[in-house]
């Protein structure tokens, strides 16, 4: 159960600066712009390297960041449950809200990254002939696997210990 615990905390925690390193970064995507290359990320573009706000509000940049900063709340969230987990006497209710925190953390960056594409691949790519998905991009992905991969560590530590350690009301 700990070995399985420690993997997912492991996990965790790289899924967890991956996420916050994607979030916070301008290389989502690159392309090229009146000649120059060009990136851009949740926050800022570049052009020619003078980087700016974006300054238009669009819905899917808006869901995209809410979705990415919400993952990074809840992977955060899931981290303290399991490490708590390890010293607590509700060990096994802790490893299961751990998995579960984390799966949905999981899913919120999902959502962030399956918006992002889909817009992405049917505006920008029709709008720049030369572009392609960065850096920044694919570490959310890197960071949506290991952060699923936690919580599924942590299930399992869950089913293989089973709720046998939780207090009853008869042992006084």
């Amino acid at each position: 159960m700990y070995t399985m615990m420690g993997g997912g905390l492991l996990c965790a925690v790289c899924g967890l600066v991956l996420l916050i390193v994607a979030t916070a970064t301008d290389f989502w995507m690159q392309y090229r712009y009146s000649g120059n290359l060009s990136n851009q990320g949740l926050w800022r573009f570049c052009v020619a390297g003078k980087c700016h706000a974006h300054t238009i509000t669009v819905a899917f940049w808006d869901a995209t960041r809410a979705f990415m900063l919400l993952s990074i709340l809840s992977s955060f969230a899931g981290i303290i449950l399991g490490l708590t987990a390890f010293s607590s006497e509700a060990r096994a209710a802790r490893t299961r809200s751990a998995g579960a925190t984390l799966l949905v953390a999981g899913f919120f960056a999902l959502l962030a990254l399956a918006v992002y594409t889909g817009v992405t691949v049917n505006f920008f790519g029709k709008r720049f002939a030369d572009w392609r998905f960065s850096w920044s991009y694919i570490l959310g992905w890197i960071g949506v696997i290991l952060t699923v991969c936690a919580g599924i560590f942590h299930i399992c530590a869950y089913v293989r210990r089973g709720p046998r350690d939780v207090p009853s009301v008869s042992d006084g």
